[in-house]
């Protein structure tokens, strides 16, 4: 695997990741203030949420490094 088939599976295990960890812990505001969006949560809490995507994100690519670079997991046919 090269580096940059490296660094473009990790991004993209990163923005899945993230994705997938946004919802977490999403509280809404009871009582919005004029003009905001009602479904908007209280605090994002960003920096936490891609703080967690980048440790899973690299735990996940740690796997596929490791089936990659070791052939843990194979399409060839036996013997060839």
């Amino acid at each position: 695997m090269g580096i940059v088939t490296g660094i473009v599976v990790y991004v993209i295990l990163w923005w899945l990741v993230f994705f997938m960890v946004l919802p977490f812990g999403v509280q809404r505001n009871e009582t919005p203030e004029e003009g905001h969006d009602p479904g908007a949560p209280k605090r994002a809490l960003i920096g936490r949420k891609m703080l967690i995507t980048t440790a899973v994100a690299a735990a996940l690519f740690a796997v596929y490094w490791a089936v990659v670079e070791y052939d843990l997991i194979t399409l060839r046919p036996p013997g060839a």
